[in-house]
């Protein structure tokens, strides 16, 4: 199934801003947002692991929680600035979220192959303002950029 671009630049532009404001707050640049099934945004989450000190507050799980208790999981589609680690891609798969849009992989490969798998249509964006932030942090916080990815 393809998704409607406007929507994947709307979901796409509220994961951006939302992974912009976990950098102003010293954390983790990831953002995430979550569209119903008539492209609204529901829900947006970013990465709080700094912020927290919690290492499962990644931006994905976040946004997932922002959501609240539903029952039209089935219906939505995830939206991240990066690609899912693979405890984030088997949140989207436990809640059989059926659609994953992916603001870039360059920086980053998460459990594309684990989603393809279990039957989650995965679109790449491959935006540059996804890959800039993540070159950001690379360059200007590495150490955070090895802890992030457990190294």
């Amino acid at each position: 199934m393809n998704i409607d671009p406007d929507w994947i630049r709307r979901g796409l532009d509220v994961a951006i801003e939302m992974a912009e404001k976990g950098w102003s707050e010293g954390g983790i640049p990831i953002g995430s947002s979550l569209l119903d099934a008539r492209g609204h945004i529901v829900a947006a989450g970013h990465n709080q692991r700094v912020q927290s000190g919690d290492p499962t507050a990644h931006a994905e799980v976040d946004c997932i929680r922002s959501a609240g208790r539903r029952r039209d999981w089935r219906a939505l589609t995830l939206v991240s600035t990066l690609s899912p680690c693979p405890m984030c891609s088997g949140t989207a798969i436990l809640f059989k979220i059926p659609r994953v849009v992916i603001g870039e992989n360059r920086t980053f490969m998460g459990a594309e192959e684990w989603m393809r798998h279990e039957g989650i249509a995965l679109t790449l964006v491959d935006d540059p303002r996804c890959v800039a932030l993540m070159e950001r942090m690379k360059r200007e916080k590495p150490d955070l950029w090895a802890e992030d990815i457990g190294e």
